[in-house]
């Protein structure tokens, strides 16, 4: 009975491991058939922080418009910056309704109506500015790209009226169910009144009437190593080899993908000739998918901001890097060419990465060093902005940082004013005053020379000082933001 009961074991164990050989020779569909995605990774170690998609999209900077022609301007990482993009955060945006660009005197408004003016650069898609802010429009609202939001308290009638001005430059959105009130605005409004006074240039352009106290840090900075970023872009990092090309840059390829190495370690370009699916490119999409790619391969070193490519660059997304100061605000990092930092760049076909180039520097928290610098102001900073040889290409103009490489792993970020052009590079157009030197009055980057005690005079040098005690609480104010 025994020997009957071994040999029905037997043969059934024999008749299982045919039925099993029968199904892994022919792959019979829908038996555990595993699919794997164009672009499977190992799980690598964890790198840098991840972030979402509402804290990489901000305003540019923050106009007042204080009404009898003045104005101010915040930028990121400023205390009254924050504080007015956090109010209206909270606040809804309903009931859009288009009309062309020219409805109202733009420029009549900016210098009549007490206001704010919210600055988005070269746009976001609303798809991702909700995710930022309360809205809630129609379809062709939803579909399109705002560069601006102004808020203002129509003169003379006591009614706030919301606009959200489109980036081709030809229509504008009113919310005329926004939940504002002209209280809101007056509150906006007054924390512009001991800060430094702003005039307008031209093409949406403001300048300073005296010098902007910035700061000039010393900033010490690990970097993640280039094998970290192949195990962490490979499927199989076994099989990957190493070639060196004539430039002295490293380049891994596992046959399919290939990471070039630069810059003495510290900047890659990935690539990865991913097939194209046969779908439109959303940039909405594309952002949120970079966003997530970014995310598992890297991560982010601080704050970001994202910029619009354009409407014929929607492969295309970019983060630009900011430095955040503990008394000044955020500034944009600009490289000192050919120093390659400050930018993540990748690019998409049909949602799938197909480049990727970023830093692998990493910076500390703590500046090593910090010193007060001066950016000129009035008369020295116009002229500067009308002789530059590009002057019909500016589209904005800010302050910023630009990075340079320093000795012992360490980087030099000193304030300059920058230019954004037309084509969305960047470049430096006045550096800061040296040696901490803040220009009096009638001095070359100072404000106008007036007699001292006059009321010009006054609310210059009280908007300095303000601008600076403001500022130095900027940091944590950012980082509540955030």
């Amino acid at each position: 009975m025994m020997e009957k009961a071994k040999t029905a074991v037997l043969a059934a164990l024999v008749i299982l491991s045919l039925v099993q050989s029968y199904l892994l020779a022919y792959s019979m569909p829908g038996l555990g058939t595993t699919i794997s995605s164009a672009q499977d990774y190992v799980n690598a170690e964890p790198m840098g922080q991840e972030e979402k998609v509402e804290n990489l999209i901000f305003p540019e900077d923050i106009v007042l418009h204080m009404g009898k022609g003045k104005h101010t301007v915040f930028y990121p990482g400023m205390n009254f910056y924050n504080l007015i993009y956090n109010k209206i955060q909270s606040r809804e945006f309903k009931g859009f309704q288009q009309s062309p660009l020219s409805v109202l005197d733009w420029n009549e408004v900016r210098d009549r109506d007490p206001g704010v003016e919210l600055r988005f650069g070269s746009g976001v898609p609303v798809e991702l500015l909700s995710k930022a802010l309360k809205l809630e429009g129609d379809m062709q609202f939803n579909n399109d790209v705002i560069n601006r939001i102004w808020i203002f308290e129509s003169s003379g009638k006591g009614e706030v009226r919301t606009y959200f001005f489109s980036a081709d430059g030809t229509k504008v959105y009113e919310s005329v169910k926004a939940d504002l009130t002209a209280q809101d605005v007056q509150m906006y409004v007054g924390y512009g009144e001991y800060q430094t006074p702003y005039e307008t240039a031209g093409n949406d352009l403001y300048t300073p009437v005296g010098p902007v106290e910035a700061t000039e840090s010393i900033v010490s900075y690990m970097t993640y190593s280039p094998e970290q970023m192949q195990r962490n872009l490979f499927f199989d990092p076994g099989v990957t080899r190493t070639i060196s090309d004539r430039s002295g840059s490293q380049i891994y390829t596992d046959g399919k993908r290939g990471l070039q190495v630069e810059q003495n370690g510290k900047w890659i370009s990935y690539t990865d000739p991913v097939a194209g699916q046969g779908q439109d490119d959303s940039e909405s999409d594309n952002v949120y998918e970079s966003i997530k790619f970014i995310n598992q391969h890297g991560g982010w070193d601080g704050v970001h901001r994202f910029l619009h490519s354009g409407p014929l660059q929607a492969q295309t997304v970019r983060f630009q890097q900011y430095y955040s100061t503990q008394f000044y605000g955020s500034y944009p990092i600009i490289p000192n060419e050919p120093f390659q930092f400050g930018e993540i760049k990748l690019r998409l076909q049909q949602g799938v990465v197909s480049e990727y180039e970023r830093s692998l520097i990493t910076l500390q928290k703590k500046a090593v060093s910090q010193d007060v610098r001066w950016l000129p102001g009035g008369e020295t900073l116009k002229d500067e902005l009308a002789q530059y040889s590009r002057r019909g290409e500016v589209k904005a103009l800010y302050p910023a940082v630009l990075a340079s490489p320093a000795d012992d792993n360490r980087l030099k970020l000193e304030p300059v004013w920058a230019v954004r052009l037309f084509d969305g590079s960047q470049q430096v157009l006045l550096p800061a005053i040296p040696g901490g030197y803040k220009p009096k009055p009638g001095e070359r980057g100072g404000g106008p020379a007036v007699p001292l005690g006059s009321a010009a005079n006054g609310a210059s040098d009280a908007g300095a000082s303000a601008a600076g005690a403001a500022d130095k609480s900027g940091s944590n104010a950012n980082s509540q933001r955030r």
